[in-house]
């Protein structure tokens, strides 16, 4: 059995501990190779010197000299690598077999395409690279042969469901035969039953309590918006070769059933497991093979029911803004991904109120929909997102 090696981008974020949790767990398959963090970098120093990385990646020389300071006295210390560049370095390092893909938002998209350019088993958590770069993405990944592994959890229970085939790992140019659609599901987060005319008042904390999984605070806002679910269309999109009215959200509340498909006989494949997303990394990491996770076991007669309703359009205006924006193009796309990191952002600051996300952003695509493109490259990107992030800055100070 050859060791993979593998590279964590974004480590000490939630998906990033899990991907280490695993890894842990089967010395004997994989070797942690290198390891970036943004800002924790206290914890970034005790991860490396647990999985004895030989690299490190850190933003900056502050970050640098920090590390150092915090490095234990006799242990070798890791090759230290700086900046963005060195990210994308990394990621398409020769020793790399693997990359986890885990840094959130556009910062991360660079390293990703790199790793998929790269030829590398891409085990995709960063939304933004499909969302803001689908088609260059996918492309990467057809031009270099590399394998591309979703992560999100809805994703990840798609993959599974579909029909077993040697090439599902490659970039797909058409639905898998025999699809009828792809369920996604949502667990509505906080605010599924709230007043619709309380929701003007929520405040940061709230949005950040979702009720099932343990997340990072933007990520737990987008879960709360549904913008996530948005995203995760888009993203299907792309990994699934299907077009949005083949692509349908439900909420389940429990999210116990992670997604599922609908196959044109009728049939509904739906994967199920614990909200742990252990899971979904342990399958991507040990693919086509199936790895212990660390997961305990699955109670049924526990379930006692499962839910599912549709997503209220009032509710949850983030949602519809994603699928206008996957109908009208990427250039929206990046629009919608960027104008969402802005607002999310300004309202995690206290700085503009929960129901003017959906307002920035619809707005922001208004603006920009005249400013259409087909990104060819990754400079074509980067620059509509940062036109979309100060159209998106502008609309916010005009709520301050």
């Amino acid at each position: 059995m050859k060791v993979q090696n593998v590279c964590v981008l974004g480590a000490t974020g939630s998906i990033g501990e899990s991907t280490l949790d695993v890894i842990s767990r089967h010395p004997e398959r994989f070797k942690v190779y290198a390891l970036s963090a943004y800002s924790r970098i206290g914890k970034l120093v005790e991860q490396a010197v647990s999985s004895a990385a030989p690299v490190v990646v850190v933003p900056d020389d502050e970050a640098a000299r920090s590390f150092r300071s915090r490095w234990p006295a006799g242990r070798p210390i890791p090759e230290i690598r700086i900046g963005a560049e060195a990210l994308v370095a990394t990621a398409s390092d020769p020793e790399v077999s693997t990359v986890m893909a885990a840094i959130v938002g556009t910062a991360g998209l660079p390293a990703a395409l790199a790793a998929a350019r790269a030829g590398k088993r891409v085990l995709l958590a960063n939304k933004e690279a499909l969302v803001a770069a689908g088609g260059l993405f996918m492309q990467a990944v057809r031009d270099s042969g590399a394998e591309l592994l979703p992560i999100d959890s809805e994703h990840n229970a798609i993959f599974q469901c579909l029909p077993e085939d040697a090439e599902r790992a490659r970039a797909p140019q058409r639905p898998a035969k025999g699809v009828r659609r792809l369920l996604l599901t949502a667990s509505g987060g906080p605010f599924r039953t709230t007043a619709l005319d309380a929701l003007h008042d929520v405040t940061p904390e709230q949005a950040c309590a979702h009720p099932n999984w343990s997340m990072g605070r933007k990520i737990s806002v987008d879960s709360a918006t549904m913008l996530n679910k948005g995203l995760e269309v888009i993203e299907a999109h792309w990994l699934f070769a299907m077009d949005a009215d083949r692509i349908e959200v439900v909420i389940h509340p429990q999210s116990l059933v992670h997604s599922m498909v609908e196959y044109e006989d009728g049939s509904i494949l739906a994967q199920l497991g614990q909200p742990d997303m252990r899971t979904p990394i342990a399958y991507g990491l040990g693919f086509p093979e199936r790895i212990d996770s660390g997961v305990g076991l699955f109670d049924l007669a526990r379930m006692q029911k499962l839910d599912f309703e549709p997503p209220e359009p009032e509710r949850f205006p983030c949602l519809t803004l994603a699928y206008e924006a996957l109908r009208a193009g990427q250039s929206s796309c990046i629009s919608l991904n960027a104008a969402n990191e802005v607002a999310v952002d300004r309202f995690l600051a206290g700085r503009i109120r929960y129901t003017e996300i959906p307002q920035i952003i619809g707005e922001c695509l208004e603006r920009l929909e005249s400013v259409s493109c087909r990104p060819t490259t990754l400079e074509d990107v980067l620059e509509h997102d940062r036109h979309a992030r100060a159209v998106a800055a502008e609309l916010c100070l005009l709520r301050a």
